[in-house]
C-alpha cells in the first residue's frame, strides 16, 4: 500500500519552530518530487515548498523564505520542513505530497503548486498564537 504520513504539527507561539516530517511507505522518495502545501478553511490550498529529491533542488512561496528550509532524509523516504519563526498567518492544516518526476520539468520553479500530485499526506494541524 502507497501511503504518505504528515506529522509534526501542534500548537506554538509565534516567533516559535516546528518541524513536520513527510514519511512515505510502500515506496521511496528516489525519482519523485515531494511538496508542502498548506490550507486554511475557505482559502485556497497554498504551495509552500517543494524538494526535487533525485538533485535536491528546492522551491519556496515568497511568503516563506528564508524562514521554512525543506530537507530530505538519508533514507530517501521522509521529507521534512523546519518551520521557524513562525507567524500567526502560518496556522494551517499542512499536507505533503509526492509526484513522480520526469527528466525534463519545465519553469518547476513556478509551475511545481499547479502539478497534479500522485499521493497525498493526510494533514497536520499547525497553529501558532500571537
Amino acid at each position: 500500500d502507497v501511503q504518505l504520513q504528515a506529522s509534526g504539527g501542534g500548537l506554538v507561539q509565534a516567533g516559535g519552530s516546528l518541524r513536520l516530517s513527510c514519511a512515505a511507505s510502500g515506496f521511496t522518495f528516489d525519482g519523485h518530487l515531494i511538496a508542502w502545501f498548506r490550507q486554511v478553511p475557505g482559502k485556497e490550498r497554498e504551495g509552500v515548498s517543494c524538494i526535487r529529491v533525485g538533485d535536491g533542488s528546492t522551491h519556496y512561496a515568497d511568503s516563506v523564505k528564508g524562514r521554512f528550509t525543506i530537507s530530505s532524509g538519508n533514507a530517501k523516504n521522509t521529507v521534512f520542513l523546519q518551520m521557524n519563526s513562525l507567524k500567526p498567518e502560518d496556522t494551517a492544516v499542512y499536507y505533503c505530497a509526492a509526484l513522480q518526476t520526469t527528466p525534463v520539468m519545465e519553469a518547476i520553479d513556478v509551475m511545481w503548486p499547479h502539478y497534479e500530485y500522485d499521493y497525498w499526506g493526510q494533514g497536520t494541524q499547525v497553529t501558532v498564537s500571537s
